[in-house]
């Protein structure tokens, strides 16, 4: 068993989202993402299916040329490849459960 807490040690960065890792099992990543009102992650795409939640705040999140407006509690699935970005419309806590196979140094590489 493993435990952690999405709010513990939640640090926001002024020039980029805050990305970290909360914890890994056999078969996930749970990352947390920290971001600023104003802050943006680039059109991007997971090679393998996601899930976001956001844990609170808003963001506008573009797939396939569609905006989303989400709100705190809400979830969002997506299959691998699916382009998307993220603008953040309300500091906004998000998280986002990656793949095993999937890197961190990848969802890293976003923001800068």
């Amino acid at each position: 068993m493993k435990k952690t807490s999405i709010t513990d040690q939640l640090v926001f960065q002024t020039d980029k989202p805050a990305i970290s890792v909360l914890l890994e099992t056999d078969h996930s990543k749970e990352v947390r993402i920290a971001m600023r009102k104003g802050q943006k992650m680039k059109e991007h795409k997971a090679p393998s299916p996601i899930v976001i939640e956001l844990f609170d705040g808003e963001i506008e999140f573009g797939v396939n040329g569609k905006k989303l407006e989400l709100k705190k509690g809400d979830l969002i699935s997506l299959e691998a490849n699916v382009p998307h970005d993220l603008y953040c419309t309300k500091d906004c806590i998000i998280r986002l459960s990656l793949s095993k196979n999937d890197s961190i140094d990848r969802v890293n590489s976003v923001v800068n």
